[in-house]
């Protein structure tokens, strides 16, 4: 039987979305998944980043942890789960700028077919979790993968969650967030997008 490979691509500044990037491993993984978690790195300058307290040591640690995503990560994948915060309801600068650097994929259709996907972390309730999420399908339909939304698909998913993908509100804080019940959502997409992306690698 065929194992699909899962690259999950992600931003995050608090910690926040990379937990929910790392049940989300977890769930693609209980199908048999091959995982490659890849956090994308800041954009701004050091100075800005100071500013903000932990923001350093968060980052720093992070980038310790994980490989910044590159384009073989995603040829090589057959699905791609995008993470990322909410800006002002849409994705995060530092998430887009991944995006925006792979029109020499999307030049030769090296992503079409793939099974893809999105999950987030606001800070507050209705903060734009579904709309962030709504906007990162345009670029998915863009560079040609085949959209996996986490549907009512398990009762996770009535208790949390969107049926659009994971999400999870900090509430401002690191700490409460995210729950249980986020966290069992965002395994319920890692197991679906597993799922979807070996039966579409069977299939050809």
């Amino acid at each position: 039987m065929a194992t699909a490979k899962i690259a999950i691509v992600f931003y995050s500044r608090n910690g926040n979305t990379e937990k929910l990037a790392e049940a989300i491993a977890e769930g693609a993984r209980e199908e048999g998944a091959e995982v490659a978690l890849r956090r994308v790195k800041e954009i701004v300058s050091e100075e800005v980043i100071a500013h903000v307290p932990g923001w350093k040591e968060s980052a720093e640690r992070m980038a310790a942890k994980y490989e910044a995503p590159t384009t073989d990560d995603l040829v090589s994948a057959d699905a791609v789960i995008f993470g990322t915060p909410t800006r002002f309801g849409n994705v995060s600068s530092e998430l887009k700028a991944f995006i925006d650097s792979l029109g020499g994929l999307w030049a030769k259709g090296a992503l079409n077919g793939k099974a893809g996907g999105v999950f987030v972390s606001t800070s507050t309730p209705h903060g734009g979790n579904e709309s962030t999420i709504l906007s990162a399908y345009n670029f998915l339909a863009h560079l040609g993968f085949i959209i996996v939304p986490t549907g009512y698909t398990d009762p996770a998913l009535f208790a949390g969650g969107t049926p659009y993908g994971a999400s999870s509100v900090s509430g401002g804080g690191s700490d409460q967030a995210p729950t249980e019940i986020d966290l069992a959502v965002a395994r319920v997409q890692g197991r679906r997008t597993a799922q979807v992306a070996k039966a579409l690698k069977q299939a050809n």
